[in-house]
């Protein structure tokens, strides 16, 4: 695969070549012919025309992966021989990496090696889950007993349905993706209908690898049209979402009816805590990095700086001055820092929020404003902004504002900065900076977040569980736990020397025997 996605999407005019739509290991047009333009969102041009599927399109995509699982040519394969394939995935995915790279800086306008950093992420996360296959075949239980074996297995779940954010379009769908096959199970993956191009590169790289049709099934365009039945279709084990509060909510009332299984990464309202004696320049400059990377539209974004009073103002005042000079620009802009924000409503909503904490007493220290001047007219660009004289209470320190906006809050003892640090419903991730090793560890321990770094801001590796505590969430992504939330833990019990049990009836001579010991 060495075509770029405007080639793949506009090899012709016609229906013919419209994708978005792949059931049962076959490209469909959505059942009403509705097809939905993708735009880039640096400069406006058209990227992409794709099938917008309707709910009669996912109930027959979600009808294919019921069958393909309970034909179970996938799942009674090996663990091995499903991790064979997810490794063969991996290096397709890296054969394929410049392809994947700007399909994807195209959907979102994020810079080019941003892109072509995600796309070493993805890969990575399915050769993970391709290696670890077959490392963990269940446990023996010691019974106590010489007659019983017993023993805990794993078994896929079934039906997945996988709903993806527009954010890290591949990157989120791939740690649903990558445990849900390696269990066993077969899917319905839902891209974001702003970023589908390269959930639509991996159905064809994963029917390169060896995955069977059916197992693989992609619907794109409205989640509005076709959440509702991946939701709630009884034919469907287990809803995974990376998305808002208010869509997991949503989602999980609707899978309540059918009691199945969810898994929700929801977001976070993240605090960055930088104490008096942590390493200047360093946490200087992974305070704009945890704010500022992909214009703020990361779930685990730093968007609450949280610095010790002493330091406070000079610390600051350069984190300031450093982002007044972030260069804004297009995915293919070789002097851009970071780009635009993904639509016209999304920048519309952080403009909104910004002003709103103006309005409540916080102070516009940089940025603020919809650029208007040269080529970044032509896009949803949104400047670093930040906001000082922050309190608790104020909306811009208890909601999202899923866009370059950091907000200041500043403490006096380790006690408060805890106390600030957890002052959220949110519990994704959070930061400490001290040379104190003690204290770091004490505080990392303290806060109430998933994933808490030390000294350091945004990494994480497919081996470590990823989620949140509170409303970010229910579930964990990658690591161990990540892939169980694929599997159906199943106990065996076997007597290997079967006999009466002796609680009913008699014994042959007519007494009563009594349990069997």
């Amino acid at each position: 695969m060495t075509a770029t996605v405007e080639q793949m999407h506009h090899a012709g005019k016609g229906q013919d070549a419209i994708k978005g739509l792949y059931i049962d290991g076959a490209w469909h047009q959505a059942s009403d012919g509705g097809t939905t333009v993708v735009r880039c969102p640096a400069d406006g041009r058209e990227v992409a025309v794709v099938a917008s599927s309707t709910i009669e399109d996912a109930e027959q995509a979600i009808g294919s992966a019921r069958a393909a699982f309970d034909g179970g040519a996938w799942r009674r394969l090996t663990n091995i021989e499903r991790g064979e394939v997810l490794l063969r995935v991996a290096g397709l995915l890296e054969r394929d990496k410049a392809a994947y790279a700007r399909a994807e800086a195209l959907d979102t306008g994020k810079r080019l090696v941003e892109a072509e950093y995600d796309i070493d992420d993805i890969a990575a996360c399915f050769r993970y889950y391709g290696k670890v296959a077959g490392l963990d075949a269940g446990r023996v239980i010691d019974t106590g007993r010489a007659n019983a074996i017993s023993r805990v297995i794993y078994e896929p779940l079934g039906v997945c349905a996988l709903i993806a954010p527009w954010n890290y379009p591949l990157l989120q769908a791939a740690w649903k993706v990558a445990p849900a096959l390696v269990a066993g199970n077969s899917f319905v993956l839902k891209p974001s209908e702003l970023t589908p191009s390269t959930s639509i590169l991996l159905m064809e790289t994963l029917a390169e690898a060896g995955v069977p049709a059916g197992v693989a099934n992609l619907v794109t365009g409205s989640g509005s049209r076709v959440g509702p039945p991946l939701s709630s279709d009884p034919r469907v084990d287990l809803v995974s979402l990376t998305g808002s509060l208010a869509t997991g909510q949503t989602i999980m009332a609707a899978a309540a009816e059918t009691v199945k299984r969810v898994a929700f990464e929801l977001g976070g309202k993240n605090p960055n805590v930088v104490f008096a004696d942590a390493d200047w320049d360093a946490a200087v400059d992974n305070a704009l990095t945890a704010v500022f990377l992909h214009s703020g539209q990361v779930c685990s974004a730093g968007a609450r700086l949280v610095v010790e009073e002493t330091i406070a103002d000079r610390f600051v005042a350069e984190v300031v001055e450093r982002a007044k000079r972030i260069r804004m620009g297009g995915p293919f802009d070789p002097d851009a820092e970071t780009g635009p924000l993904i639509s016209a409503r999304h920048r519309e909503q952080v403009h909104a929020y910004v002003q709103a904490g103006i309005a409540e007493g916080a102070e516009l220290l940089c940025g603020g404003y919809i650029p208007d001047d040269g080529t970044l007219a032509d896009g949803f660009f949104y400047p670093p902004t930040v906001l000082g004289n922050c309190r608790s209470g104020m909306s811009v320190l208890r909601e999202e504002s899923f866009g370059p906006v950091l907000t200041i809050e500043t403490f006096r003892t380790e006690t408060e900065a805890v106390a600030i640090a957890n002052d959220t419903e949110y519990g994704l991730a959070g930061a400490v900076w001290t040379s104190d090793a003690s204290k770091a560890q004490r505080v990392a321990g303290a806060l109430r977040h998933g994933t808490v770094w030390i000294n350091d801001y945004h990494p994480y590796v497919p081996q470590a569980e990823w989620g949140g505590f509170g409303k970010s969430g229910i579930g964990r992504e990658l690591g161990s736990a990540g892939l169980n939330e694929y599997r159906e833990a199943k106990h065996i019990w076997q007597n290997i020397q079967p006999a009466p049990s002796g609680w009913f009836g008699s014994s042959p001579d007519g007494t009563g025997a009594g349990p069997a010991e």
